[in-house]
């Protein structure tokens, strides 16, 4: 059974996909700002309240996997932060809020996990299709957007840098997912994929994709948005 980490998982994909790992067996760091009692109650569950914007919080993941992990097999970094509003009216603060959940959260919980990732541990980042290249873009997105091509470009780079250890590093890019946060970006749009459907193919991707790919991004995604 492998260590799972798992950010995100207070709702929709993340809280689907914490459920799905630790009901297989595995052992899952569930990681997010406020904790769902659905996941207390599962043993194979340690739930950290975090906030990924306040990279200060990051001590308390250090202080977990010191104590109690030897090795990290996987990390989904899936929490996101999402802003709907016109470029025009969008700050630098605006920005500075997506990029610390997106983009800083991501460089820095995987920092501090690399020194327990090992060979044939994999790094699966959750992007956007609104972050690809040549992608059809949608108005009133662009910290999202932007920040989720920039962890696009991230994990590209980390799986040059690691790869001589034997890390793998990917990207799925996910199209529209009935969630809270889809809702919040298009109000009335109904999405031909669940939460637990996309945490099924997330899983599965998990736990074999690094046979198969490395510093990939992956397009799943069969609607626009």
């Amino acid at each position: 059974m492998k260590n799972i980490i798992i950010t995100g998982t207070s709702r929709g994909i993340g809280f689907e996909l914490a459920l799905q790992f630790a009901n297989a067996g595995h052992q899952v760091l569930a990681i997010s700002r406020k904790i769902p009692q659905a996941l207390l109650g599962n043993e194979n569950i340690t739930c950290l309240s975090v906030d990924l914007s306040n990279e200060s919080e990051l001590v308390k993941v250090t202080d977990f996997l010191s104590k109690s992990w030897k090795q990290i097999d996987a990390v989904i970094h899936n929490a996101g932060s999402l802003l709907l509003k016109p470029f025009s009216e969008t700050t630098q603060e605006d920005f500075e809020n997506i990029y610390k959940v997106n983009v800083f959260g991501v460089a820095n919980l995987t920092r501090i996990c690399l020194p327990f990732l090992q060979k044939g541990s994999h790094v699966v980042t959750i992007s956007s299709m609104g972050g690809i290249q040549g992608s059809l873009k949608f108005a009133g997105l662009a910290a999202y957007s932007s920040s989720k091509g920039a962890v696009i470009t991230l994990s590209e780079l980390l799986a040059e840098e690691y790869k001589e250890r034997g890390i793998s590093f990917n990207v799925l890019a996910l199209g529209s997912v009935q969630t809270e946060m889809l809702a919040e970006a298009f109000p009335g749009y109904q999405a031909p994929i669940t939460a637990g459907e996309m945490a099924n193919y997330i899983y599965d991707f998990t736990l074999t994709g690094n046979k198969y790919f490395n510093g990939k991004v992956l397009q799943v995604s069969s609607t626009n948005p």
